[in-house]
């Protein structure tokens, strides 16, 4: 019954930034916090995750440029996307890890212009 509510997507220019969040809509033992993306014809790949102990990991490619974060409550997680890049340019979905099993976010577009 829990849902996540994800927004910040949009429409941005190359250089530009965007801050995603994510909230669970009740309370959940969540034990790891993460983003993904899947551009089209593409898998959906991992973009940054916290890991249960707070262990942070980060795709390659937006190392220095992306930082997730959670909320105190725990229950919001939130991806700053700076210096965008148009191979950037996907369906972002958060995903939490529960102990009643995972739960993931519907999707929101960010595009990236040139």
């Amino acid at each position: 019954q829990v849902q996540l509510e994800e927004s910040g997507g949009g429409l941005v220019q190359a250089g530009g930034s965007l801050r995603l969040s994510c909230a669970a809509s009740g309370r959940i033992p969540i034990n790891a916090m993460g983003w993904h993306r899947q551009a089209p014809g593409k898998e959906r790949e991992l973009v940054a995750a916290i890991i249960s102990g707070g262990n942070i990991k980060y795709d390659e490619s937006v190392k220095g440029r992306f930082t997730i974060s959670k909320d105190k409550s725990g229950n919001t997680v939130y991806l700053q996307m700076n210096d965008l890049k148009p191979e950037d340019t996907a369906v972002y979905y958060c995903k939490m890890y529960t102990s009643w099993g995972d739960i993931w976010g519907q999707g929101t577009q960010v595009t990236v212009s040139s």
